[in-house]
């Protein structure tokens, strides 16, 4: 497999634009992941209380985004609405396994959901997974309590291939944890009616 988790490139669909999270981003990720949603389903948070804390300062986020822009086992996206150009969320490739050949994958969107940008995000990540890294597997975790981001990754081609039970501690209760993959065979599904089309890929810069 080429060596080509150094290069973020930018990934351009129909609905939303994956690009490299630039200093100026920071401002705008830090107030989205202080969507109470965006920690609960992400499993940031443990109680409802903790909406209201603020895990990160924005200096810590911008430490943070610049030490996974140097990393070679992870590509990080900001995900911009092309219909208003505001970033909504992170989109991310990590834990590259290069001798399974496999990467995980996560996403949030703090705002502008149900509007399909989710589904083809996470579309143009994994295409870029199999079709220009040339991996063989794409898994993911998603919790009990957010069918709606399962649907999303069952719309793209993931299937569910097991579960860690109460694997979250959320308030007074726990909360599964679903394993869900995708293989390089299995990609691309057949779209959904309804589903945003494709988007095109954007090849790695030249060295």
């Amino acid at each position: 497999m080429p060596a080509l988790l150094t290069d973020t490139p930018t990934l351009t669909g129909g609905l939303v634009e994956l690009r490299p999270v630039a200093a100026h981003d920071v401002v705008r990720l830090h107030a989205l992941m202080r969507d109470p949603e965006v920690g609960r389903l992400t499993g940031s948070v443990h109680d409802d209380s903790e909406d209201e804390t603020d895990p990160w300062t924005v200096a810590q986020l911008q430490e943070v985004y610049a030490r996974w822009a140097d990393d070679t086992d992870r590509l990080v996206w900001a995900v911009v609405d092309r219909g208003t150009g505001q970033v909504v969320g992170e989109a991310v490739l990590l834990d590259h396994d290069p001798g399974n050949s496999s990467i995980g994958f996560r996403i949030w969107l703090g705002v502008s959901r149900d509007r399909g940008l989710g589904t083809e995000a996470t579309r143009l990540a994994v295409g870029h997974a199999f079709e220009v890294l040339g991996l063989h597997r794409v898994e993911l975790e998603v919790y009990a309590f957010n069918p709606r981001a399962r649907r999303v990754y069952e719309k793209v081609g993931f299937v569910l291939e097991g579960t860690r039970r109460e694997a979250l501690r959320y308030a007074d209760g726990w909360v599964d944890c679903h394993v869900m993959g995708i293989l390089a065979r299995e990609w691309p599904p057949p779209l959904d009616p309804g589903s945003p089309a494709r988007g095109t890929t954007r090849p790695p810069p030249a060295r």
